[in-house]
Order: structure tokens, then sequence, then C-alpha cells
């Protein structure tokens, strides 16, 4: 369990296991709290795969708080997952290293997999740095519609079978406009 933001399992890394800051890619962040959730019954690799659809990983971190269970824990892990602890609310843990890879360009992507608007302003200040973004949201009913409009794309998630639905995150006014 890797709490700072090197060495991370699952990424980009050279040998010694640093995280390449000029990788291109995807930074995938999980909100695990808000995402891991019964009602939604959603698989970390369904997750995964959302985020590697628009390209190579190089960064894949599950947040968690302090009623994690080891089983969940381990079973992270085990996908290639790097569990990131916190004490508390783990938004801003999460918020405040998605703007660092920002500010360092570190990604070309940055995924966020929540239902929280509270992330919306992380996702403006990537789009401000010229950094793509995706929402991947748990489920239909588990999505934030300020965060999908935010992110260039959006992806829900299918707790039924491993289907991915995507969507523009554009909505009429904004596609009539682009085109």
């Amino acid at each position: 369990m890797e709490q700072d933001d090197e060495g991370v399992e699952g990424s980009s890394s050279d040998a010694a296991g640093q995280t390449d800051p000029d990788a291109g890619g995807v930074a995938l962040f999980v909100d695990g709290p808000n995402v891991l959730r019964e009602e939604f019954d959603v698989d970390l690799d369904d997750v995964r795969r959302a985020a590697e659809a628009e390209g190579p990983l190089v960064t894949t971190r599950l947040y968690l708080d302090e009623h994690a269970t080891p089983g969940l824990i381990q079973a992270a892990e085990a996908r290639g997952f790097e569990v990131v602890m916190t004490s508390g609310d783990v938004d801003v843990k999460l918020a405040v290293d998605a703007a660092r890879f920002a500010a360092e360009g570190r990604m070309e992507t940055l995924a966020i997999a929540s239902r929280d608007t509270d992330f919306k302003p992380v996702v403006e200040t990537a789009n401000g740095y010229g950094i793509r973004t995706l929402a991947i949201a748990p489920g239909e009913f588990g999505r934030s519609d300020a965060l999908r409009n935010a992110a260039n794309g959006s992806v829900t998630l299918d707790g039924d079978e491993s289907n991915v639905t995507e969507d523009s995150g554009e909505t009429d006014t904004e596609s009539a406009w682009h085109r």
C-alpha cells in the first residue's frame, strides 16, 4: 500500500519504480467510498478498462478511508491499483494529487471515477492545463451531471455486466457550438 507519488504499481515506471514525469497517457484516480458501493456493483477491472480505452495508464490509484476492509485493499492491490489510505475524507487527498499531476504535466488524460461533484474544480483545472478529462460514473443513478459536463468525456459503467456506456459530456448546445 503506497501513500506517496512514486513507485506506483501498475503504471508506466522505470526499473527503480519511479513514475515517468514525461509519460503521456491516462492517470486514473478512483474515489473508493463513492464508487465501490454495494448499490453500484462496480468491478475495479471495469473502471480500469474504461480508463485504458483512453490510452496507456501512467498511474492507477484507489483512494480509501479508514473503513476499507483488508480484503478490499488486497483485491485492489492484486489488480494493480496503488491504494492510498487516508484517515478522513478521501476527496481532499485525491483532488490535491490529481491537481499536482495536472500541474506537473504527468498525464495527457485525467480520469476520475466518482459520483461526487466536489471533483468538478479538479477537472476544470486539468482542462485549463490542456489535459483531456474523463468522468467515470459508477452507474446511471450514481452519476454527477456537473462532473460529467465539466469533463471532455464521460463513461457510465453498467453494473450488470462489463458494458461501458460512453457519452461525449457535451450538451446539445455545446455540440452545436463546436460544429
